[in-house]
């Protein structure tokens, strides 16, 4: 499974991928704001770190303003996947943009239809967003499953891009179930590491060796 990392936080991108953890970043316009910084500024840094795809957000919402704005994000790096709503006018832009030899990120997926007509349209990468299905009490999981179902019956070659991932059992699920890629926080993506039987096994271990009085250096 390929981690994608879903900010425009430089410095948390640079940690994670200084440890191989990195594979793309995702970012939109709330994570834009939350960075403080130009869009094409922090866009461009972020795309010379790392070797992925990195996600930018078109902001437009009609066909070709849509595919005017993503050909400009296109320009910013050569690895950019632009990034576009999953409407009607977003699936138009997909089409436009992919033909022209972009890759695309379509996102905002909340059904399996949507993720076919995306599929269907030329997406690169589908978004489903776990964690908003789940808060209207939906199973985001389930969407999961069911995308990975449709796409292996007609050997799509669009990627599932597994959103809004909260936790690390949304990140566990998502592997078990076969998306192909997760993004997640900076802080998701880090908890992975966390297990209580892992503390206290060191707790332990460092007790004992702390009883022979021997050091290694």
């Amino acid at each position: 499974m390929k981690f994608f990392v879903d900010t425009a936080d430089v410095a948390a991108i640079a940690e994670l991928n200084d440890l191989g953890m990195v594979d793309g970043v995702t970012t939109n316009p709330s994570l834009i704001m939350k960075s403080g910084r130009d869009i094409t500024e922090v866009t461009k840094e972020i795309a010379e770190m790392i070797e992925g795809p990195v996600s930018a957000e078109v902001v437009a919402l009609e066909a070709d303003a849509m595919v005017a704005e993503g050909r400009k994000l296109a320009q910013i790096a050569p690895n950019i996947a632009v990034k576009v709503p999953l409407t009607w006018d977003g699936l138009k832009a997909c089409r436009q943009l992919s033909s022209e030899g972009h890759t695309v990120n379509v996102t905002l997926c909340f059904s399996a239809n949507q993720a076919l007509l995306a599929a269907k349209a030329g997406a690169s990468f589908i978004s489903p967003f776990i964690g908003r299905l789940d808060d209207i009490n939906l199973d985001g999981m389930q969407l999961i499953a069911d995308i990975r179902q449709i796409y292996d019956n007609y050997d799509f070659e669009t990627e599932i891009l597994a959103a809004s991932i909260r936790t690390v059992n949304h990140a566990f699920e998502a592997a078990r179930i076969g998306s192909d890629i997760m993004t997640a926080p900076p802080e998701v993506i880090r908890k992975m590491a966390q297990h209580p039987l892992t503390d206290k096994g060191l707790e332990a271990f460092l007790k004992d060796w702390e009883k022979t009085g021997q050091k290694i250096l």
